[in-house]
């Protein structure tokens, strides 16, 4: 088994004389080497696979995905971070792109890097945007092997979260719905720099071969997810008569009846199956209600 020389143990003084950071870009800095092993440890990376470094910031994670990847790729908005990590790692080995993440189409890059799925994602997430860079991966999710990345811990629970638990909600389906998901272990913020005012959780997300639930189009089920989530605290039916899905309040209670579904339950109670039953019973009532029997169209998320 793969293992990096010891590391000593860092000294925060030497960190908070090189580091600076922008609060915009909500950035904390992975402090301990010895963390970033035992992290890239527990991913048991292999020779052959490819890495997708989302945030490299100072490299603590870099360092080691480079020794046991056979490439990495290290996408970092921070020009500044960039110019600093140039030159640490043959380009062959690590590719520093600057950009922004959200706005990165994964499959045209491992096109132009002459590179094949599924790639494996590592990454410490800014806590301003960490959801909504799983969202965006996610539609890249047919390239994606697994993703092991740092979160907010709050945002971890909320991903893991079963059906009536008080985090459980839109992200927790979407992740569910796409991947497997096992907390690993969480972090301090003395782990970071400067550190931040809550713990992290690292999280493993091992990308299904299929979704977990068989749904009749994708966009509509989330669609409707939103719409249920919409007022935690109301019923099932009160937020559907409100969503935007073109039915009328009898065809939404006859479709309730039909799968067995108490219309006074809340969405938060409803596990990811209740919640595919429901969709194939409101897309199957709308596409009779509208005589399109053909639906939505391409299913996306």
């Amino acid at each position: 088994m793969w293992r990096s020389p010891p590391i000593p143990s860092p000294d925060p003084r030497a960190w908070n004389r090189t580091m600076r950071t922008r609060k915009r870009l909500g950035q904390h800095f992975l402090a301990d080497p010895r963390i970033a092993r035992r992290i890239v440890e527990a991913a048991d990376l292999r020779p052959e696979d490819v890495v997708l470094e989302i945030g490299p910031g100072r490299g603590a994670l870099t360092r080691f995905l480079s020794e046991r990847a056979a490439r990495v790729l290290a996408v970092e908005i921070d020009e500044a971070l960039v110019g600093q990590l140039a030159g640490r790692w043959p380009e062959e080995k690590v590719t520093l792109i600057v950009g922004d993440i959200l706005k990165l189409n994964l499959a045209e890059l491992l096109e132009r890097e002459g590179l094949s799925a599924p790639i494996r994602v590592f990454g410490n997430l800014p806590y301003n945007i960490a959801t909504a860079i799983l969202q965006h991966l996610l539609r890249f999710r047919a390239h994606l092997r697994d993703m092991t990345v740092m979160l907010q811990r709050e945002v971890a629970d909320r991903i893991l979260s079963p059906p009536g638990s008080k985090s459980y909600g839109y992200l927790s389906i979407l992740v569910q719905y796409c991947c497997e998901g096992q907390r690993l272990f969480t972090l301090p913020p003395s782990a970071f720099r400067p550190p931040p005012k809550v713990f992290s959780t690292v999280v493993h997300l091992r990308v299904r071969e299929r979704p977990a639930v068989d749904v009749p189009d994708e966009a509509f089920f989330f669609e409707l997810v939103s719409a249920l989530f919409a007022e935690r605290r109301k019923t099932i039916l009160n937020n559907l008569k409100r969503a935007a899905i073109r039915l009328r309040v009898g065809d939404l209670t006859s479709a309730l009846q039909h799968i067995g579904l108490d219309p006074r339950r809340r969405a938060e109670t409803l596990a990811l199956e209740e919640l595919a039953e429901l969709a194939k019973a409101l897309f199957q009532a709308r596409a009779l209600a509208s005589g399109d029997a053909a639906g939505l169209g391409e299913p996306t998320i």
